[in-house]
């Protein structure tokens, strides 16, 4: 049976010991999709928003949250974070989809990161149009790729990639 490696033998929570892990370059993409009224993201392309630059300002979300991972989600790790890249892309009259790409030299994985990055931005996406379109959906947000660390190259597979 597998164990989880944030639970002691009793069940108690525990931040798992990288110590002797070797460093290695790592990398994570992770990715997510915002779903709004074609209106909201006509408005949204033309910076019509209330609100101003929408997106320039998740972005900046985006990248502040994966620097700050750690204090946001339990017994994550303090990683020195190399890159951190936010894309957001519009792929149809309602869609919009974010990737983040993260990088750094240490003893564990990104992927905290990157997905942290991908939820910010939608959030803070979400948070600036909600006053002309309360329906957004966030949606599909995911672990697309990894490189480094004991388990390897990661890349999703079965599911399509985000347009």
């Amino acid at each position: 049976m597998m164990q989880f490696s944030h639970l002691d033998e009793q069940g108690a929570g525990r931040m798992v010991d990288v110590g002797d892990k070797g460093i290695t370059d790592r990398t994570a993409r992770a990715s997510g999709q915002v779903r709004m009224a074609a209106t909201t993201l006509q408005l949204l392309q033309a910076q019509q928003l209330p609100k101003g630059n929408v997106l320039e300002i998740a972005r900046l979300a985006g990248i502040m949250a994966a620097k700050r991972t750690s204090e946001l989600i339990p017994l994550c790790h303090n990683l020195p974070l190399d890159s951190v890249a936010v894309d957001i892309r519009f792929v149809d009259d309602r869609t919009v989809v974010i990737e983040a790409t993260v990088r750094t030299r240490g003893r564990t994985g990104a992927e905290m990161e990157a997905l942290t990055a991908v939820s910010l931005t939608a959030l803070t996406i979400y948070d600036m149009c909600k006053s002309v379109d309360k329906a957004i959906t966030l949606d599909a947000i995911r672990l697309e790729e990894k490189t480094g660390g004991d388990s390897g190259h990661y890349v999703r597979a079965n599911d399509p990639p985000l347009a």
